[in-house]
């Protein structure tokens, strides 16, 4: 089994965050119980009622971690033995955990049922990953990602796989994340606030919203940022380059109105879709299109370019206060462990793809994979192999690859 570089090892560990954040929100205020429980799972008291909701949020909240362990292992070529050891007995244990630590949270109540959902849901994911790597799944998948995409991307996978998360959190402008910087001067002055440092008020915040044209600028950036990432670690071919830049539009597309209709309900779906964002969502769209015939340098040097300045850009957008009192009721909800997390997602992802560029792409990817070898493979004879190889001596069989 060779050791690869897999994107369901950062999505699983990015899952894992997610179940802790979810398992110990609002983690505060921490207090000593006045009886500590048996320990060992009998220690976990069975409820006293539960919901239908609880029970397949319990479930499937734990299948998807499941099933990204499993195959994070498998690919990293530790083996079905090691994959079925972490996720039949390490995700109990995680569970367990998280379920005893509740008893130091006044405002979560620690529970078997929850303890053993979650264990038959990280089990049942385990399960769908198996009988999908039975039948050739994750073979499939590692020839489609050789086909398409260069060595080292996993860590850009993964963050498109998460980048539409971060879009249901609604953002003062359309597919605009990175509003961290007001955040963190909130939390600032309300740290600081009576001591020595605190700070003053910023009086050049303006409550107004982005004038139109830098409101247009800021939805382009959203849509084109994403789409330089994937043709950052995409292989030569316009076609395949035009497909990703599609698809990435889409899915920001579908994600942006999934927020609308969970948080406005359905009939808002398209309400975001205004006379301001057609024309950014335009000119995105013909920017991304116009990166595909860059280079995959090219393209990782612009999108440090449009990230930072979507983060400035974003910086000085006002939060919406019809949308804050809007959020009250989802964030105040059952809802408000998993949500909370979409926007920490929509604040920080910017930032980690500025990091994963400027450390990805300078990782050697010269050394074909044993894969993409077998298939790029000629069929004649090892003497016409040795005359082609000879006469294509010094050629770039990748032309995205020139500087």
């Amino acid at each position: 089994m060779v050791t690869r570089r897999s994107s369901a090892t950062w999505l699983a560990l990015g899952y894992a965050v997610l179940v802790f954040y979810a398992s110990l929100y609002p983690f505060w205020p921490w207090r000593l119980p006045p009886s500590l429980p048996w320990p060992g799972v009998v220690g976990l008291p069975w409820p006293r009622y539960w919901s239908r909701f609880d029970l397949w949020t319990n479930v499937v909240g734990y299948a998807p971690l499941g099933f990204l362990c499993l195959f994070a292992v498998v690919r990293s070529g530790k083996g079905l033995w090691g994959a079925w050891l972490l996720v039949g007995v390490g995700l109990p244990l995680l569970s367990f955990a998280m379920e005893t630590l509740q008893y130091f949270l006044p405002g979560r109540v620690p529970s078997l049922a929850d303890f053993l959902l979650n264990s038959a849901g990280a089990w049942l994911g385990g399960v769908i990953a198996w009988t999908l790597h039975r039948f050739g799944g994750l073979e499939r998948w590692t020839g489609w990602r050789e086909r398409w995409f260069v060595p080292h991307s996993a860590g850009a996978l993964a963050l498109l796989a998460v980048w539409p998360v971060g879009l249901l959190y609604p953002a003062p402008v359309p597919l605009g994340l990175g509003q961290l910087f007001p955040r963190l001067r909130e939390l600032a002055e309300q740290v600081l606030a009576g001591t020595p440092w605190e700070l003053m008020p910023d009086e050049s915040v303006s409550d107004l919203p982005l004038p139109p044209g830098l409101e247009a600028i800021a939805i382009a950036m959203g849509l084109l940022a994403p789409c330089l990432l994937a043709l950052s670690v995409a292989r030569a071919g316009w076609l395949r380059r035009v497909m990703l830049v599609m698809g990435a539009g889409c899915l920001g597309l579908a994600a942006t109105a999934s927020s609308t209709v969970l948080n406005f309900g359905p009939d808002h779906a398209w309400a975001w879709f205004t006379t301001t964002t057609w024309p950014g969502l335009l000119i995105g769209g013909v920017l991304a299109l116009m990166a595909a015939l860059m280079s995959r340098r090219a393209n990782a040097a612009w999108g440090l370019v449009v990230l930072t300045a979507l983060i400035a850009l974003m910086s000085e957008a006002p939060a919406d206060p019809y949308l804050a009192e809007s959020l009250q009721a989802w964030e105040q909800g059952r809802f408000v462990n998993l949500y909370g997390l979409a926007q920490w997602v929509g604040w920080l992802w910017p930032f980690a793809a500025l990091a994963w560029l400027l450390y990805g792409v300078t990782q050697s990817d010269s050394a074909p994979s044993p894969l993409r070898s077998r298939l790029d493979r000629p069929s004649e004879d090892a003497s016409t192999r040795d005359i082609s190889h000879t006469s294509r001596a010094g050629e770039n069989p990748d032309p995205t690859m020139a500087p």
